[in-house]
């Protein structure tokens, strides 16, 4: 068993009198710590105690509250004088960011438990405040330390709850125990099952949400997102691995080191395991370390071996016995270690991210964005999020990088495109979101390598050299209504964005009938494309003052609508023509339970119920076979592995019988391998090429990057798009998937609506050489009708971390579109 002589040193031994006047978290609790999970309700009981108690040492504010309405806090930290001082140290802090200001003190910020089931660091939390207000309250006299006891309150109870039910006692460290073993459904995610660690820049969490706006408030100078790992892995701190991504400064590397030897220190002292410059590299955007580095501080993971597996004890491989209690002592010592090192360096971390701040010069210094208004109102709204400045172009003729072509050349602004410039305070966070395709120095990365947000929302852009001058207003008219006709014959509004579709997704809830026309059409001169949604007075004359409840729907929901006198079209088919269909509400089912992905049900559940606004109904794989499908008419499958016994020859017959029977199935990621080369299933899977190269002896330390070849790690890939088809209506010929595997398929005879042709070279992003052969000439998306039904294949995943917008129409047309 790991000896916890620090740990016991600081928690039980005090022969200070300021530990006197505070109750350590065992006293408060009434058990020793690290003998029990601790509930958020009584953590947030231990917090609220210690702000009043303390009240001239700590600040406790609720920052929001979760799906689950638990509580989110942060709890301010320093000694008394700068308490009294607090605003004027952040404004002082934040005016040396902007070059002025004469700060003194270093802001270090420590989040726990972005991953509920990695449940040590709140437990830690409650130790390492108590040490800080009393034995090592030294360290508070010229820093202020924000502490965020738990990110994820849900998954972390969650977890907790569970480990209670499923326990021995007392506690049985055999792994084989079932306290060992969570089930499908983890304590790592939030409610709607996402990784608030890979949600920093995206913010499409709650959590996330309210959190940053406080973040933005400090720009703290070190972040600390405190982790557990796999049972058997000792303890990592930074300094970080490689890749490093280009804009992190010779001072942040540096920093890293030097709070990593400090830590080694302890850990030497303590004859504790550790490794460092491994497998955590400092690249993809969204991370607590990552997001945290491009706003100026020094962003650092640590990790705890344990996580879910571990509880209050466990054996590990090596036979040694991993307790609650070790994995409190290394978390408290990095967290106490990490806030001494910052009161060593005031002058040089204050130094360092002023300079951070200043202006730089990047290779693309101006980004100007087109497209969809959807889109760019979306984008802007995340831009605001961030604090990034942007403005408005005229229409002009710029030169710089089309993204579009991947080629440099000219480029028509339109009038109102978005302007983002890197010539700002924040412009490194610009540079980072913006970029084309960021560099990457090693290949072997923990992420996704690409994120380009102009491709991610499927915008025409360009970047250039310069610097733009744009206007500060959106000289674009907005959206109006003011003229539409109230007793029209009917009404006509465009299909191209999710603002569409979650006015359909209303309109059909409200049951007002929607009609789509199938092709292109004229009327009164005006041109409308495959998609446009048709609502006639005649189809809904049970809807009384149709015109203004449509009015007043598009407004919510920003829609332009035109009012029209006759459904005599000028060209192409009038409103009665069977290629004008009517919109049959799905009626929605989405697979849950083993053997799916719960991140990527997570994905469709939130998609529902807070981006589409439309029921869904979850079926849990234990009870499917007993469920009448015919209750629905459309079934999803998420990504998941396992999918080929779980569709045993009974399950795909009572599928197979459901879409003949006019059923339409929604087949994402992995879900495909189980139906894939099966006799009723059109979709062939494509295998991996032979290396034709001369074949080496095997070098044992270069297998993991010959692999490689064969990988694709979150690469973006062009593709063609056959947009006559409902699959791809409100698209161009031409969309940006986000390929996050090699798993590759070929083109079906009908119904290839999305697909990558001969060049399978990635826009952004790493992808192997034989993997990039592997993905020629494959396909994306695509639609195979069987009977009355349908089978929709996706072999990307368009609500990948709900941050991937230009994906969200496909799965719209999907629901709405394809019969």
């Amino acid at each position: 068993m790991l000896k916890n002589i620090l740990f016991f040193s600081c928690l039980f031994i005090s022969f200070f009198s300021k530990a006197q006047e505070l109750k350590s978290p065992s006293e408060f609790l009434g058990y020793e710590l690290g003998t029990r999970f601790t509930r958020h309700h009584q953590v947030v009981e231990y917090y609220n105690y210690l702000a009043k108690t303390a009240y001239d040492r700590v600040q406790l504010i609720e920052y929001g509250k979760t799906n689950e309405y638990r509580p989110l806090l942060l709890a301010y930290i320093s000694s008394a004088g700068n308490m009294q001082d607090l605003e004027k140290i952040r404004q002082s802090h934040i005016a040396n960011t902007d070059g002025t200001g004469d700060p003194s003190k270093a802001i270090v910020w420590l989040s726990y438990n972005v991953h509920g089931n990695e449940s040590v660091s709140t437990e830690a939390s409650m130790l390492t405040i108590f040490d800080l207000l009393t034995i090592k309250s030294d360290y508070l006299e010229n820093t202020v330390v924000i502490m965020d006891p738990c990110i994820n309150p849900d998954g972390r109870d969650r977890y907790v709850n569970w480990y209670n039910q499923h326990k021995n006692t007392p506690f049985e460290v055999d792994p084989n125990s079932k306290e060992h073993h969570e089930g499908w459904w983890s304590g790592r995610s939030n409610h709607y099952m996402f990784d608030l660690n890979r949600d920093w820049a995206w913010l499409t969490q709650k959590e996330s949400q309210q959190r940053l706006p406080y973040y933005q408030k400090w720009l703290p100078h070190i972040h600390v997102d405190f982790h557990e790992q796999s049972v058997d892995s000792p303890y990592y701190f930074a300094p970080a691995s490689e890749p490093f991504h280009e804009v992190i400064t010779d001072f942040q590397r540096a920093f890293q080191v030097t709070i990593g030897k400090n830590h080694a220190k302890y850990f030497d002292a303590n004859g504790w395991f550790y490794f460092t410059k491994e497998r955590f590299d400092l690249f993809y955007p969204s991370y607590g370390d990552t997001y945290p580095m491009y706003s100026g501080a020094i962003g650092m993971t640590y990790e705890q071996g344990g996580s879910g597996r571990a509880g209050l004890g466990v054996i590990t491989e090596n036979g040694d016995t991993l307790t609650l209690k070790d994995r409190i002592a290394h978390h408290y010592t990095t967290g106490i270690s990490t806030v001494e090192v910052a009161a060593k360096n005031i002058a040089a971390l204050n130094s360092e991210i002023r300079k951070f701040y200043a202006p730089k010069n990047y290779k693309y210094n101006s980004f100007v964005l087109s497209g969809n208004d959807d889109q760019l109102r979306k984008l802007t709204s995340l831009m605001k999020e961030h604090q990034l400045a942007f403005s408005y172009t005229n229409a002009t003729t710029l030169k710089g990088f089309n993204y579009t072509t991947g080629k440099t050349g000219s480029f028509k602004t339109k009038e109102g495109s978005i302007l983002v410039s890197t010539k700002q305070k924040k412009g490194t966070l610009v540079k980072v979101l913006f970029e084309p395709n960021a560099v990457l120095s090693d290949s072997l990365t923990y992420d996704i390598t690409a994120w380009s947000l102009p491709y991610a929302y499927g915008l025409e852009a360009i970047a250039t050299k310069v610097i733009i001058d744009g206007n500060t207003s959106n000289t674009v008219a907005e959206v109006n209504n003011t003229d539409l006709n109230k007793n029209a014959y009917g009404y006509l509004t465009d299909w191209n964005g999710m603002d569409d579709a979650r006015f359909l997704a209303e309109l059909l809830q409200k049951n007002i009938k929607v009609r789509t026309a199938q092709e292109k059409f004229t009327l009164h001169g005006q041109n409308y494309e495959p998609g446009t949604l048709i609502i006639t007075k005649g189809d809904n004359e049970q809807i009384v003052d149709l015109g203004s409840t449509l009015e007043n729907l598009a407004k919510k929901h920003h829609k332009k609508l035109n009012s029209v006198e006759t459904g005599f079209v000028d060209r192409g088919k009038d409103f009665g023509s069977d290629d004008v269909k009517m919109i049959a509400p799905p009626k929605i089912a989405v697979l849950t339970g083993e053997p799916t992905n719960t991140l990527r049900y997570g994905e469709i559940w939130h998609f529902f119920e807070q981006q589409l606004m439309y029921p869904m109904t979850a079926l849990d794989t234990e009870y499917l076979s007993e469920v009448n499908l015919e209750t629905y008419n459309v079934l999803i499958l998420p990504d998941g592995d396992g999918y080929q016994s779980f569709l045993d020859s009974s399950m795909q017959e009572k599928i197979n019988d459901w879409i003949d029977k006019g059923g339409k199935l929604i087949a994402m990621g992995s879900s495909l391998s189980g139906l894939a080369d099966k006799d009723w299933i059109s979709l062939k899977s494509k295998k991996m090429a032979k290396d034709s190269t001369f074949i080496q002896p095997e070098i044992y330390g270069d297998v993991a990057r010959e692999e490689m070849k064969e990988e694709i790690t979150g690469a973006i890939f062009k593709t063609k798009v056959d947009n006559t088809h409902p699959m791809a209506f409100g698209y161009n010929e031409m969309y940006f998937t986000l390929k996050l595997g090699n798993n590759a398929y070929h083109f079906l005879e009908e119904g290839s609506v999305a697909y990558i042709e001969d060049n399978s070279k990635p826009v952004a992003g790493f992808a192997g050489s034989l993997a990039q052969k592997k993905m020629k000439n494959t396909l994306v998306y695509g639609v195979q009708e069987l009977g009355e039904g349908s089978i929709i294949y996706m072999i990307d995943n368009p609500l990948f971390r709900g941050f991937w917008e230009n994906g969200k129409l496909f799965f719209a047309n999907a629901l709405f579109m394809v019969n």
